[in-house]
């Protein structure tokens, strides 16, 4: 059975590209409303040669307050089985486009011995183009509605990388264990492909 997301309420939620803008547990700068909820309490700083990248990872968070992000972590050992997936609420379309990032990460994840590599390789897949509906290299035409304006387009992209750059923090504090070291039970992951869409 497909794990659906719970944020079936949509008044007072702004959308872009047909999908909900839902709130984030997040210190990352962008254009989701912030949700108090959630203790962050320890971090990784990476400097590239292009900018200083701060990784905070969820210490604590409080078991009935979740947001999007949860979800997608969660959820994701079990919905990357499936093959098809049923959209129940828009905020469904958010959360595949999670667990597909998901699964790009863990593949770039493959490797990497220790946090330190595996934040470097993270690191780098954030670096990269963020596509939007109707851009080359979106993984999923059709599921979410083209952009109407440059401006809806740009928020969404906005968005969008927000949401992966906070997925890959919390991503990266179960993937690897307290002492560095990789959690097998997460890397294994990195060998399936969610509903056969080729990973990027």
């Amino acid at each position: 059975m497909v794990y659906h997301s719970s944020f079936v309420e949509e008044e007072g939620i702004t959308k872009a590209c047909g999908c909900p803008l839902l709130p984030l547990k997040s210190h990352i700068k962008g254009p989701a409303p912030v949700s108090e909820q959630g203790i962050f309490i320890s971090k990784i700083i990476f400097e590239s040669s292009k900018q200083k990248f701060i990784f905070m990872f969820v210490c604590f968070i409080y078991a009935d307050k979740t947001d999007i992000v949860d979800e997608a972590i969660t959820f994701f050992r079990a919905n990357v089985f499936f093959t098809n997936f049923p959209i129940k609420s828009p905020a469904d379309k958010l959360l595949i486009y999670l667990t597909f990032y998901i699964n790009v990460a863990l593949k770039r994840l493959e490797g990497c011995r220790t946090l330190a590599v595996g934040t470097k390789a993270i690191i780098n897949l954030g670096l990269e183009e963020v596509s939007v509906p109707g851009e080359t290299g979106f993984p999923f035409p059709g599921l979410f509605s083209l952009p109407s304006s440059q401006e809806e387009a740009d928020l969404f992209r906005n968005y969008l990388k927000q949401v992966r750059e906070e997925t890959s923090g919390r991503l990266l504090s179960v993937a690897y264990r307290a002492n560095g070291t990789p959690n097998k039970w997460w890397l294994a992951f990195a060998k399936r492909k969610f509903i056969n869409v080729v990973l990027l």
